[in-house]
């Protein structure tokens, strides 16, 4: 392929329609715009609401990246959770790591890290690695006889 062969699409030489060219034609009378009105009657800009305080001048004016700015935590950690009562399901004195976590089903993907909650019970000892611990977890872990040791990122 070369230069001579480049064309432009036709979809987008599509001419403007002609509009407002008497009350027989179609697109004539009120050629589209309905029947009086604001709208009808002359061009309004974007975003103009009638003279009310248009929706991006309602909104607060927080710009930039920063956690401030967007509500939502841009800059959040986003902590893949299990708690002490999973890791019942394995076997007394395994090391528990989020890998292991992984392959055991207990978690379907690892965010920016494991995270283990105190919720259930833990009667085997077991040694828990992972990027942070809840303080019930902590405690039932080490209670159980295990060992927790914090991974750090």
């Amino acid at each position: 392929m070369n230069l001579t062969q480049v064309q432009p699409d036709p979809a987008r030489r599509k001419r403007r329609k002609r509009v407002a060219r008497g009350q027989a034609g179609a697109g004539g009378k009120t050629a589209g715009r309905g029947q009086k009105g604001q709208k009808y009657r002359s061009k309004v800009r974007v975003g103009f609401e009638g003279g009310g305080s248009p929706i991006y001048r309602q909104l607060p004016a927080l710009r930039g990246r920063s956690n401030r700015a967007h509500n939502i935590g841009m800059f959040r950690q986003q902590m893949s959770i299990v708690n002490v009562g999973q890791l019942e399901r394995l076997e007394s004195g395994a090391e528990v790591s989020p890998e292991t976590v992984l392959e055991a089903g207990l978690v379907s993907k690892l965010r920016d890290g494991l995270k283990v909650l105190g919720e259930g019970e833990l009667s085997r000892a077991l040694t828990v690695r992972a990027n942070a611990f809840s303080a019930t977890a902590r405690e039932k872990i080490e209670k159980a006889g295990g060992t927790v040791e914090v991974i750090e990122q």
